[in-house]
Order: structure tokens, then C-alpha cells, then sequence
């Protein structure tokens, strides 16, 4: 398996302040108070959308909701953590969400992952159990999906940060603009990728991906509401390697190592 790489690397957008921790708000000291790192060369790629009106409404939503007391998750620190371990060049399999989890703890700003020591929420239990039946995955003791990023698997939320206990309260507030532009920069500057769009929300963003150039995978979500209609049973994982190997690429090594195994270093 891929090394897993460190968190952080140089490239800053400043957006707002909060508590690093993701806990109680701290109040704004300057309008451009906290850096948001943002890896370097989606920092190349993405420049322009920090300079757009909607980025700008932004970052204003986001510092009045941080003075108002609200707590948001994931940590700013994390916002950009989807791009921080899978850089533009480097993207292999891209997996959409929708907004991050809004439960203490949980988001870290991978799509349907979660901090070490969180219980694996119920949709990624699906994947998991899709995963057994498509390449024999073993079970793991956490929901830390870091591994697959760090081999180029961009595991992006459409919405970036969320409230505590209020899902979907970002949703409309310009980070689906945002990323939009990282789709639509992998769709049209990249060759060779996999796109997988679990459930209508994710379908109806990746609508405008060229399936000439890429693969898309789509299916039923994951949720236990919806993992019975089509989604167990449809071997994304498998046919995203297949396709990949096809055209030459290392596969991803979907297998997880116990959390034991992953350095503590690189647990972020």
C-alpha cells in the first residue's frame, strides 16, 4: 500500500477563525484571521475561485456563523483536506459526497470518512460490506479512510463544512461552486479517471463528466435507506481497478490496515 503522506502541505487560502480543536468558536480578530492550506497544485488550478464573488460570500458566511457562537465542522484547518492528500496530478479515482458528517468528532474533510476512534457510520458500514463481496476485503476497527486518499482516491464533499447537528445547513452558500471547478478542471485536464457517483445528488453534479475520457461508475447511495436497490452487488471497487490497470495505472489497494498500523503522526 501506499505510504500515507502528511496533512498540510505549503499553499494557503485565508478564511476564517476557529478553535483548532472544531470545538466552541473564536472570535474573529482580523477578517482573514486563520490559514486554510490548500495543496499546491490545486492552489494552481483552483487560484482564481478564492478572487469570485461567491468565495467572498463565503468566507463572510462562514466568519458570521463562527462570531454568532455556531460550532462548524470540520476543523478550517480541514476544510481543504480532500485536496491535501490527493494533488491534481495525482487523482486516480474520484468519490463524491454531499456535505461532511455533523456529529462531534466525525469529520475531517474526507467524504464518508471518519476520525480514528469514531464508530464507522452506517453508510460507510455498507461500503465496507460491499467491499467483503467485491475484492474480499477484510474488516478494519475504524472508518478512516486516509489510505485510499493517499493514493490519489480525491474522496470530495459537493459542501465543505457543515453545522454541528444541522445537516445540509451549508448547502447553498458557495462551496458547490467551488467545487464544481475542481470537477470540471479533473474532468477536462486529466484523462483516464474514475468517477464514482453514488445516488442522485452526486449523478446531477457529475452530469457534464465526458465518459469518453473517463470512466463513471454510478449507483444507488450507500445509506441503509438506498443500499438495497443496486448498490450491493454493483462491484465499483473492482471494476474502478479493472479500468484503471486497463489503461496502465496501479490499482488502488482498497484494504484497509488496522488503525494500529497507520502511524499516529499521520492520523489527522
Amino acid at each position: 500500500m501506499a505510504g500515507l503522506k502528511n496533512a498540510g502541505r505549503d499553499g494557503v487560502s485565508r478564511m476564517t477563525s476557529q478553535k483548532p480543536d472544531g470545538g466552541s468558536p473564536a472570535a474573529l480578530d482580523a477578517p482573514e484571521a486563520k490559514d486554510v492550506k490548500l495543496e499546491p497544485s490545486w492552489k494552481r488550478v483552483l487560484r482564481e475561485e478564492f478572487e469570485k464573488p461567491y468565495m467572498r460570500s463565503l468566507k463572510a458566511f462562514l466568519g458570521q456563523r463562527i462570531e454568532a457562537g455556531v460550532r462548524i465542522y470540520p476543523r478550517p484547518s480541514e476544510y481543504f483536506n480532500a485536496f491535501s492528500h490527493a494533488p491534481f496530478d495525482e487523482v486516480k479515482v474520484v468519490i463524491l459526497g454531499q456535505d461532511p458528517y455533523h456529529g462531534p468528532g466525525q469529520a475531517h474533510g474526507l467524504c464518508f470518512s471518519v476520525r480514528p476512534g469514531v464508530p464507522p457510520p452506517p453508510s460507510l458500514l455498507n461500503i465496507y460490506k460491499e467491499l467483503g463481496t467485491d475484492i474480499g476485503f477484510r474488516p478494519v476497527d475504524h472508518g478512516y479512510l486516509m489510505p485510499w486518499a493517499d493514493q490519489g482516491v480525491l474522496l470530495l464533499n459537493a459542501v465543505l463544512t457543515v453545522e454541528a447537528g444541522r445537516a445540509a445547513s451549508h448547502q447553498g452558500k458557495g462551496w458547490e461552486e467551488f467545487t464544481d471547478r475542481a470537477i470540471h478542471a479533473l474532468n477536462e485536464r486529466r484523462d483516464r479517471l474514475v468517477f464514482i457517483l453514488w445516488g442522485a445528488y452526486a449523478q446531477k453534479k457529475g452530469k457534464f463528466i465526458d465518459r469518453e475520457k473517463h470512466l463513471v461508475i454510478e449507483g444507488p447511495h450507500p445509506s441503509p435507506l438506498s443500499a438495497s436497490r443496486g448498490f450491493f452487488g454493483s462491484r465499483p471497487f473492482s471494476k474502478a481497478n479493472a479500468y484503471l490497470e486497463k489503461h496502465g495505472l496501479a490499482p488502488i489497494d482498497w484494504q484497509l490496515p488496522m488503525l494500529k498500523d497507520i502511524p499516529t503522526g499521520e492520523k489527522h
